[in-house]
């Protein structure tokens, strides 16, 4: 019976791990034509490793054997055991988003529920020169004449509703989150570039970094920051808009997304990588913003018009992922499992060379660069998170550029480090947290 039952096992085995084999395959060139090969690489390897272990059991002898099929069952079932836990856990996070219910209770107020096309189209009504933040990052993936660095210029901005309100700012010159009267300012004190949490999300002047800081400094700043922003993107916007009269360059760096979703995106850009690949290469943005400012109306348009698609694709995606028989098979996949060890890779040379080159376009600006480290809402959900701050950390010290840790300086001199987002929830940082990250920044830098 023992014989019988191992010689199941390793054809079962062997089975399943060609199978696995095909499968890779047919989901790596297949179904995404090669793009996505090198996420499917470790994919490959492991099912080698299967394929090649599987074959090996055959020539072991019985006693080895039982041990191979008792190991491999006891791992299999810990892993699955492991994969329902994550699953558990992250329908009942799901369940607990009360982040309406917590706004509503503390102000008396109602959380303004419209979609960001509806309140545009509300606004739009009373004020024509309204627009919405149409981010750098939205033409990665075109083939533009021009690569925009900004969104549209002098106009009332929609940005984005975490606090049960949508921040609203008026947009300046050349798209930024400033007031417009800070490009005429002699001296420049601080030029600040970075994502959403630069660009102010998802808070109302003067409550974002750029505001605070102009406060607390009572000198000029210049907000270069947008959503989406990567590495990249940042760079080529210094290279652009950096003023002769600025005295220090804010890079602020958000672990959750830049270094390795949004620059590798960002690599694939064809103008963006001149910015690289040719340092005296410029798109005389300055001398364009009508231009860009076409082309955000352009990308409104386009959003209005597949909104109602792009909503019934959603509340498609959601009924899907509601539905019993995907969530046996993401679980039968062990999803949750494998996203923990996501295949990525971390463009940590790039990373550097951006920096470096950033760090020489400010030092022949006659400017002080310094980099600011912003943790995640997740690394406060771990024991052992590190993320890539150790990358970045030892790159940025390498280039001697200062290095300001706001989880040293801010968050772990918080007693309860989630009272610093939006109703102890996941997402941008909340007024509160906003503050504190400019003080830190401007006692710093002084």
């Amino acid at each position: 019976m023992k014989k019988y039952t191992t010689k199941v096992f390793q054809n079962l085995f062997l089975i399943i791990s060609t199978s696995f084999l095909i499968y890779i395959f047919v989901r790596s060139e297949i179904y995404w034509n090669g793009e996505r090969r090198d996420y499917y690489y470790n994919y490959y390897l492991i099912s080698f490793i299967f394929i090649i272990f599987s074959i090996t059991v055959f020539f072991v002898n019985q006693k080895i054997k039982e041990y191979i099929i008792i190991s491999t069952f006891t791992i299999s079932l810990s892993i699955y055991f492991f994969e329902g836990y994550l699953t558990i856990k992250k329908q009942s996070k799901n369940e607990t988003q009360f982040k309406e219910k917590k706004y509503e209770n503390a102000t008396g107020k109602k959380w303004d529920k419209r979609k960001k096309i509806e309140i545009y189209q509300d606004l739009k009504k009373i004020n024509k020169k309204t627009s919405i933040v149409v981010p750098p990052s939205t033409y990665v993936n075109t083939n533009y004449n021009i690569f925009p660095l900004s969104s549209a210029s002098n106009l009332k901005t929609i940005h984005c509703n975490e606090n049960g309100y949508y921040s609203i700012y008026k947009s300046d010159r050349y798209g930024f989150n400033n007031p417009d009267e800070e490009w005429n300012k002699k001296k420049v004190e601080y030029a600040l570039v970075g994502d959403s949490f630069t660009h102010g999300a998802c808070v109302n002047r003067p409550n974002d970094i750029g505001s605070v800081l102009r406060n607390i400094s009572n000198k000029s700043v210049l907000n270069l920051g947008l959503r989406g922003n990567g590495p990249l993107i940042e760079y080529a916007t210094l290279r652009e808009y950096l003023n002769q009269n600025v005295k220090k360059v804010i890079w602020i760096y958000f672990e959750g997304n830049d270094l390795i979703k949004d620059l590798n995106q960002e690599m694939k850009n064809e103008i963006l990588m001149n910015y690289i690949n040719d340092l005296t290469f410029s798109q005389n943005l300055k001398l364009k913003q009508n231009e860009i400012d076409e082309l955000v109306v352009e990308q409104i348009n386009l959003y209005i018009k597949n909104s109602a698609s792009e909503e019934k694709k959603v509340q498609l995606e959601i009924k899907k992922r509601d539905h019993l028989k995907y969530k046996l098979i993401q679980f039968i996949k062990i999803y949750n499992t494998r996203s923990l060890f996501v295949n990525t890779k971390i463009p940590s040379s790039e990373f550097k060379l951006i920096l470096k080159l950033a760090k020489k376009l400010v030092n022949e600006n006659s400017s002080e660069l310094y980099f600011v480290y912003l943790p995640k809402f997740s690394r406060y959900k771990s024991l052992n998170y590190d993320g890539n701050y150790h990358i970045v950390k030892d790159i940025v010290n390498e280039l001697n550029i200062p290095f300001i840790d706001i989880d040293e300086e801010v968050f772990k001199k918080t007693k309860n480090p989630f009272k610093l987002f939006p109703f102890e929830e996941d997402g941008h940082y909340n007024v509160e947290a906003y503050k504190r990250v400019s003080e830190a920044i401007y006692n710093l830098t002084k």
